[in-house]
C-alpha cells in the first residue's frame, strides 16, 4: 500500500464515470433526459432549456437542487425520469470488483444519484455485493456534493472518520470539501465534465484508470 494510503480504513467511490468509463457515456443520455425534462418543466425550447440546466448545475451542484429551489420540482420524480437510460454501454468487470475487494476496509458509494438507479449500475458492473452501502442524494438531503453539508452527513451516517478515508471521485470539485476535513482525495481525470473551477491543490491523485490504479496500488496483493 502508498504510504499515503496506508491509515485509510474507508474507500469512497462516486458511482457515474468512476466505478465504470467515461466513454460509457451514460450520463450523456442522463444529459438529455435532463434537458427534455426541464424543456417539459419550464415550458422552454431545447437550447434554452439545456442553458438552464448548466447554470443549475453550475451554480447549484446538481440540476436537480437548481430545480427543487426555484421550481419546487419533486426529486423523486425527476430522478425516476432522468435516470430510466438503457445501461447497455457498461458490463460486468471482475477485474475491478476484485481488486476493489482486496482493499483493506470498508467500501462505500457516495453518489449525487439515487439508489435505485445506483443499483441497477453496480448490478450490470458485477459489483453488487462490492460495497457496505450507498449514500445517495436523498441521504444528502438533496444538498449534492459538493456542498459541505453533504459529506458532513455522509460521515455521520456512514460512521466514517474522514482523517481515515479515501474518496475517489471523476468530479475535481468534490473532492475540495473532502479534503478540507481531512480524507485522502484521488482524482479520475477521465474527460468528465467539470465545473469551472480550475484549482487542484486539493487533489493527492491524478489517474486515468481506477483498475490499473488500484492494481499499482495493492501490488502483490492484486
Amino acid at each position: 500500500m502508498h504510504p499515503a494510503l496506508a491509515h485509510v480504513e474507508a474507500w469512497i467511490f462516486d458511482l457515474d464515470n468512476t466505478l465504470y468509463p467515461a466513454s460509457a457515456d451514460l450520463f450523456g443520455q442522463i444529459d438529455k433526459r435532463m434537458t427534455a425534462y426541464v424543456a417539459r418543466t419550464l415550458g422552454l425550447d431545447e437550447a434554452s432549456a439545456y442553458a438552464v440546466q448548466k447554470r443549475f448545475f453550475q451554480e447549484h451542484g446538481t440540476t436537480l437542487s437548481g430545480l427543487m429551489r426555484q421550481h419546487a420540482v419533486d426529486p423523486h420524480e425527476f430522478l425516476a425520469d432522468v435516470h430510466a437510460i438503457e445501461l447497455d454501454a457498461i458490463a460486468e468487470d471482475r477485474r475491478l470488483a476484485r481488486l476493489i475487494a482486496q482493499l483493506p476496509g470498508r467500501k462505500l458509494v457516495f453518489t449525487n444519484g439515487d439508489e435505485p438507479y445506483a443499483r441497477r449500475v453496480l448490478g450490470k458492473l458485477g459489483l453488487s455485493e462490492t460495497f457496505e452501502a450507498i449514500h445517495d442524494i436523498h441521504a444528502c438531503a438533496y444538498r449534492p456534493k459538493p456542498d459541505p453539508s453533504a459529506y458532513a452527513g455522509f460521515c455521520a451516517a456512514q460512521k466514517v472518520d474522514p482523517r481515515r478515508a479515501c474518496f475517489v471521485e471523476d468530479m475535481a470539485r468534490n473532492l475540495k470539501p473532502a479534503k478540507a476535513i481531512g480524507m485522502a482525495t484521488v482524482w479520475i481525470d477521465n474527460g468528465s465534465e467539470q465545473g469551472h473551477d480550475a484549482d487542484r491543490s486539493f487533489i493527492d491523485f491524478t489517474i486515468t484508470d481506477l483498475a490499473d490504479w488500484l492494481h499499482e496500488l495493492l501490488g502483490d496483493a492484486a
